[in-house]
């Protein structure tokens, strides 16, 4: 896929909600995680 602006990119054709909440709801969990692991040591 190629986008016209930076805009776009992030727009994602419209799934761009959904791709980055996505992201970022995965991104939380493994710092959780972490952060979790280094706390049980």
């Amino acid at each position: 896929m190629q986008w016209e602006s930076i805009s776009d990119f992030f727009a994602m054709g419209g799934y761009g909600l959904y791709v980055w909440g996505s992201y970022s709801v995965t991104a939380l969990c493994v710092v959780i995680e972490l952060v979790d692991l280094r706390k049980n040591r």
